[in-house]
């Protein structure tokens, strides 16, 4: 880890506004100097650089030119404006490709991925390690010691691929001999006797593109996961050689690969930084469903649950407390022509204090221009085409001057949580390899099934105006230390479960806390083996309740309340149904089916148990209905309690606690003014004019406010 310097700690406050700037992609690189005044006019301080360009920091295969990021660098620096400057090894150059064929990657089907986008190279190689690491000391030996560097970003957006090619085969099934010691061992423990699987000896082994057994995915998709973090961390190790001590190292995380697993990877990290890209326009309104399960989060749970997945990348690290880095993020449009939806006025600063409201220290936008050739000409940039400052120009100064106005009061303060959600790579993977649920209107199996389980529950909990935090599976506390961080935790979709998990996740609820079981939890174990026990092990027993049989649901099934806890709530279960048996008399009822077969089970259960409570939902439901669910087992669990007094629909209230107190981050995300009545007196950050608001507030259409506990210090 790098030392915790000054200027260390003082970038790490933020929050900061940043752009990735490619000034070796305009038509005209001498607009440098123009470029970099209006960043620093508009509160731009930090630029991402250098990371796309192999074939321009090396046109030929040893011959380097180096000296083209030097004005660059020189340039920031007179700005005032910090630098994270990127390895180029995710995009290699044609040489290379041409060179070095058989370092292509090899696909589940056994045919190279063609050269001709990014990310086609095998990166466990030692043959492209070698390239790798010589353009990487280039690069940084030349640069890396800049006093505009603040940051080295290690390749970007890793794991894009499940890596196939021939001797990365070999070392898997090195790595199973290892684990299993005896291939009879191996027989057993992943039931090879199904379908003639036994093998005799570990040549065997059959390769992955064939495999149709869930233990052997698991193990395979648990190995890819480990090349992609060995692979920068094997990057951090040359990086730490050529930057300052004060330097830290990061990297762009998409968070979707299927090779990445980002608490290995950001184990690796001094701080964890990813893509937080979304749709903009009415997918910002939050009565708005989207569809889930994509690079890009579709309404605004997904957005805010991107944001507490982030920040959890670190958690069982002191540097946590560092909060994470947003290193991409929409400014004018994202992705292909089809997906242009510019943000309507308002929404990008909605969308950055969203990210600053749960931790990011810095909101950086890809990019500073449109491109105006390549693959990505229609991923708007904060300048257009034309590079003449317009409306996303000013909106984003705007919020240049807000963060910098706030910074007293938001830097290093860490955003408040009552809802724990588990998340887990293996059941990810598990439900990717065997889903639970079709996309939806089709009979397809949708391999982002555990996204949008998890997706479901987030979603419900933020509906009923509680805040949210990510804790993965791997870095899972003790049961008092889960309880001290989060007064309620939702474990959703956690089919891999180990047996120590559940034991957790069961002495949590005996301690106090209030644990809500979602659909499938707890039916595998960690090998992705089908438990032969009660259903779901460890917990349902506690719970009082079991099940024998479960169903994908071709078509929405009718649920009522069966308890005077939720009133007349009625809504629709779809997707899948965990068929749930009271068991223990001590156990209610809290949805029932209303249905001529499945009207003898429980959708929902709740019991008593210690100091604290359990239920079970055994089905995906409606949004309304699982809300009320949520809603009612937290009740009265939040730590921090809202200013705002019967929050409308299509409001949230996040806050942080810093070293000056807590601040309030309040949106409105709908196009239509709304009221809402605050019920203390608060202070606003952003507008010296209002030194004390209290009572009815009118929120504008996609409107945000930044507010403080307690009168103006004025006053």
């Amino acid at each position: 880890m790098t030392a915790d310097t000054d200027r260390l700690r003082a970038w790490r406050g933020g929050p900061r506004l940043g752009v990735a700037y490619y000034n070796e992609y305009l038509p005209d690189p001498s607009r440098l100097e123009t470029d970099l005044r209006l960043m620093a006019d508009a509160g731009i301080t930090s630029i991402r650089v250098g990371e796309s360009v192999w074939s321009t920091w090396e046109p030929q295969d040893g011959v380097f030119d180096l000296d083209w990021m030097t004005p660059i660098l020189d340039g920031a620096a007179a700005h005032g404006i910090d630098v994270i400057l990127g390895t180029p090894t995710y995009a290699i150059p044609p040489w290379l490709a041409r060179k070095h064929p058989e370092l292509a990657v090899v696909r589940k089907d056994g045919a190279p991925v063609p050269w001709g986008g990014r990310q086609e190279v095998d990166y466990t190689s030692e043959l492209f390690r070698g390239y790798a690491e010589r353009v990487i000391r280039a690069v940084l030996g030349a640069h890396g010691r800049h006093p505009a560097i603040v940051g080295i970003q290690l390749d970007n957006e890793a794991g894009l691929h499940l890596i196939h090619n021939d001797h990365v085969v070999a070392r898997f099934r090195e790595r199973v001999a290892e684990q299993y010691g005896d291939v009879e061992t191996l027989n057993r423990e992943w039931g090879l006797a199904y379908w003639s699987h036994r093998i005799a000896e570990w040549e065997e082994l059959w390769a992955p593109g064939g495999n149709t057994t869930p233990a052997y995915d698991l193990a395979w998709r648990r190995f890819q996961a480990e090349l992609t973090a060995d692979f920068l961390g094997w990057q951090a190790g040359i990086a730490r050689e050529l930057v300052a001590e004060d330097t830290f190292l990061t990297t762009c995380i998409a968070y979707q690969r299927p090779a990445m697993d980002d608490v290995a990877v950001g184990a690796h990290l001094d701080i964890a930084s990813g893509n937080a890209y979304y749709l903009a326009q009415d997918a910002l309104d939050l009565s708005v469903d989207g569809a889930g399960g994509q690079w890009y989060a579709d309404d605004v749970p997904q957005l805010i649950l991107m944001a507490d997945r982030m920040r959890a990348t670190g958690f069982d690290r002191a540097e946590a407390s560092g909060g994470f880095l947003v290193t991409e993020t929409g400014a004018a449009s994202i992705g292909n022509a089809w997906l242009t939806r510019p943000p309507y006025d308002g929404q990008l600063a909605q969308a950055a204090w969203l990210l600053a409201a749960r931790g990011a220290r810095l909101v950086s936008y890809w990019h500073w221009h449109t491109l105006h050739s390549g693959h990505e000409v229609h991923w708007g940039g904060v300048l257009g085409h034309d590079l003449e400052p317009g409306r996303i120009y000013d909106e984003i100064a705007g919020i240049g001057r807000q963060f910098a106005q706030a910074a007293e009061w938001v830097a290093d303060a860490e955003p408040d949580a009552d809802v724990g959600i588990v998340y887990a790579h293996d059941s990810e993977w598990m439900m990717a390899f065997e889903p639970p649920l079709a996309v939806p209107g089709t009979d397809a199996p949708d391999r982002k099934a555990y996204a949008r389980i998890v997706g479901d529950f987030g979603r419900a909990a933020i509906d009923a105006g509680l805040q949210v935090g990510y804790v993965n599976e791997r870095q899972l506390p003790s049961a008092s230390d889960l309880l001290d961080r989060f007064p309620v935790l939702i474990a959703a979709g956690l089919i891999a479960a180990s047996d120590r998990t559940l034991e957790t996740l069961a002495e949590y609820a005996r301690l106090g806390g209030r644990l809500i079981v979602g659909p499938r939890t707890g039916y595998a174990d960690d090998l992705g083996r089908m438990r032969q026990a009660q259903a779901p092990t460890v917990l349902g027993p506690l719970a009082g309740v079991r099940y024998q049989e479960f169903a994908a649901l071709a078509e929405p099934v009718p649920v009522e309340a069966d308890s005077v806890r939720l009133g007349t709530i009625s809504g629709r279960a779809h997707g899948w149904m965990d068929a749930l048996d009271v068991i223990d008399q001590d156990a209610e009822v809290l949805l029932r089916y209303r249905h001529p077969h499945f009207g003898r089970w429980a959708a929902a259960v709740r019991r008593e148990v210690g100091d604290g409570v359990i239920a079970v939902v055994g089905a995906l439901l409606d949004r309304q209905t699982l809300r009320g669910i949520v809603a009612h087992v937290a009740a009265s669990a939040s730590r921090v309690v809202s200013p705002l007094v019967d929050q409308p629909d299509v409001v949230t209230a996040h806050s942080l606690v810093g070293e000056r107190g807590r601040v309030w981050v309040v949106h409105n995300w709908s196009p239509q003014e709304c009221t809402v009545h605050v019920d203390r007196v608060l202070s606003s950050v952003l507008d010296d004019d209002v030194h004390e608001i209290a009572g009815d507030i009118v929120l504008r259409g996609w409107d945000v406010r930044v507010w403080r506990e307690g009168p103006s210090e004025s006053q």
